[in-house]
Formats: structure tokens, sequence, C-alpha cells
């Protein structure tokens, strides 16, 4: 069987990783719709008092559901409550990873260390590679070659997508990388984002992980029970589902290689229930383009952004109709993306920045 070669190279050492530095695209600037000092100051400032109702909710949900999932252990009526806890042990962690990570969540940065270390361990993220990891799909977001944490690749594997709702590959990965970093292995691509002073705090990080995860091993075969599993570990496998489905809807289907986040990233409205759960990181385009604001105060910056952004899709469905079929084009024609279509009140896309992209989305 010939296999067809793609276009794009995602390696982090690869033709486009060097094509987009030597092009003006990694560390590039970005388009920013443009907000008065003043709001943006207000807009920016930092509260613990929204964190830590959120996180006491948070912690508290899981200890009950974990609990009354343990006291009913045996029985059919343990299955919704672990299906609860694994929600929020293996999707909400993903969030809290991701906001504590940027140091916004609290306003005491001591409050965003310590839920950023257990949010990393649940979602089994080394929070010293992902800081630096994150970093750049900050700077470099969809660019290939550059940004470490594209969910979609061009041509799409749809069967890794299907996979990842259960958590499959992702924790697969994340094993073998943690064991990797525990027996003092950085690897080439981990190289070219994580500061080489930084290392050796991955390593150590890794070490504890491993240790943890060896000794909730031994307890269920002590145990003759898989069920300290079912509290550490696991969850992260039978509780993925939801940071996935959210996750996907971030930039799937949408233009990478450009600089302007209307283009690539997506807004999404969501119920309450998801909203907590993804801590508002349904307002993505907005959290791309001032990703130093809160997550608390993102409907407040959507508000008043809304005029300058494409129409949010007003639902999870909505969003996966549109981008479905995207990825089914996609395996025909790997340049072919999704527009975004930008209101009246908008300024318009920076066409000499991205002519040939916008052309493909017609095809």
């Amino acid at each position: 069987m010939t296999v067809v070669p793609t276009k794009r190279d995602y390696s982090l050492l690869g033709r486009d990783a060097q094509a987009a530095v030597a092009n003006g695209l990694s560390a590039a600037e970005w388009y920013h719709t443009d907000i008065p000092r003043k709001q943006m100051k207000e807009l920016m400032k930092r509260e613990d008092g929204p964190a830590i109702r959120d996180t006491a909710i948070w912690f508290g949900s899981l200890i009950l559901f974990g609990g009354l999932g343990v006291y009913f252990w045996g029985t059919w009526w343990a299955v919704p409550f672990f299906l609860a806890y694994g929600v929020l042990y293996g999707s909400a962690s993903d969030s809290r990873w991701h906001e504590c990570g940027h140091g916004t969540a609290f306003k005491t940065m001591w409050m965003n260390d310590v839920v950023y270390q257990i949010a990393c361990f649940m979602i089994m993220r080394n929070p010293v590679t992902w800081r630096w990891s994150h970093t750049r799909h900050h700077t470099d977001t969809v660019i290939v070659g550059r940004d470490p944490e594209i969910a979609v690749m061009r041509p799409p594997d749809l069967l890794r997508l299907v996979l990842n709702f259960f958590g499959i590959l992702d924790v697969w990965h994340a094993v073998v990388d943690m064991v990797r970093n525990a027996f003092g292995v950085i690897s080439a691509a981990e190289k070219t984002f994580i500061p080489e002073m930084e290392q050796s705090k991955a390593i150590r990080v890794a070490r504890i992980w491993l240790a943890v995860y060896l000794v909730t091993i031994g307890l269920s075969f002590y145990l003759g029970s898989i069920l300290p599993l079912m509290l550490i570990g696991l969850p992260r496998l039978y509780g993925a589902w939801h940071h996935v489905l959210t996750g996907l809807l971030q930039h799937g289907g949408l233009a990478d290689n450009v600089t302007d986040h209307r283009l690539n990233s997506r807004t999404v409205y969501m119920n309450p229930i998801s909203r907590f759960i993804y801590w508002n990181m349904n307002y993505h385009v907005e959290h791309h383009m001032f990703p130093m604001v809160p997550y608390h105060a993102l409907p407040r910056l959507h508000a008043m952004i809304r005029h300058d952004l494409p129409e949010p899709n007003p639902s999870m469905f909505h969003g996966y109709r549109e981008m479905i079929p995207a990825f089914l084009r996609q395996l025909r024609n790997e340049d072919y993306f999704l527009k975004r279509e930008l209101p009246p009140t908008a300024k318009p896309y920076r066409e000499e920045f991205h002519s040939d992209v916008l052309v493909h989305a017609a095809e």
C-alpha cells in the first residue's frame, strides 16, 4: 500500500518548525481587539473568592461522589457515583490545570500552585513540562511545527479522536513520558521548550508520581480489588470524555498558520454544568486573545468584545455539526478549513498575512 505523505510536518524539530521561525509565524504579533486600558485593567483583576468557592465545590464533590462510590462498591449503585467522580477527576482537572498554570485563577499565588500541582497529577501532565508546553501553545497557537498541543492534526486521525474520549492514547503517552522522565531522560522535543534549568524538576516530579502509582497498584494487589485504582489513575480514563468533548471544539476544523485567534479558535455557548467543569474555557477566542484575564471574568470580556468576533456556536451540538464535516473534508483535502465569518462591526482579517489560507477555506 502506498502511503501518501501529508503536507504538514507537526514535529517540533521538523521542516515546518524551521519554516515557521524563518517566515515570522513563530512568536509573531497577533491581532487583539482594542479595549480601553481602564476596562482591561478591571478585567485582569485577580480575586481569590470565585476560585476558592469553585475549588471548594470541586473538592467537596470529589469527596462526596468518591465516598459514595466506595460505600456502594460491589453494587450497581456505585456506577453513577464513579461516573460523576470520574468527570470531576479526569475532566475538571484539565481546566484547573490550565487556569492555575496561567496563574490567574487565584490572586494568591500559592493557591494557584497547589491546585495546579493536584490537577496536573489527576490529568497526568507533568507540571513542569506542560507549563512550558502551554506557554508555547499561546505564543504559537496552531502554528504547525511549533505548537506542541495541536489536538487534531491534518488530515485528522479519526480513530485517535475516538480513543481519546476514553483517554486511552493520552494516558499511554503520559505513562511512557512519566517513566522516561523518571529514568532521567528528557526527549529532544521537550528540550525545545523546557529550559535546561527546569528539566531536573520535571524528572523529580516524574519520580514522585511513579512512586505514587506503584503504591496504588500495589495496594490494589494487596486488597485484591481495583478500588484504589478507581480513585487514583483510572478516572483519567473513564472520566476523560468531557474534557475531550469540549476540548476538540477549541480549534478543531479551523485555520492553522495564522496570527488571528478569530480564525483558529472557537467560542461555544455551554450549559452551566459544563461551564463549571470547563471553567469558562468555552470562551476560547477571548481566552487566547487575552490569556491573563481570569476564567470568572471571561463572560464579561466576551460581552465587551463580541462585536469584533465571529458569531459563537450556540451549543456544543452546533459546534460538532460544523466540525465533524470539516474533519471529513480534511481527509480528502488537508488544506480545507472552516472560515469564521465576522460581523459588520468587526475589524477585517489581516489579508496580507492570511490570503493563501483564506483561499483554501472556500475550496
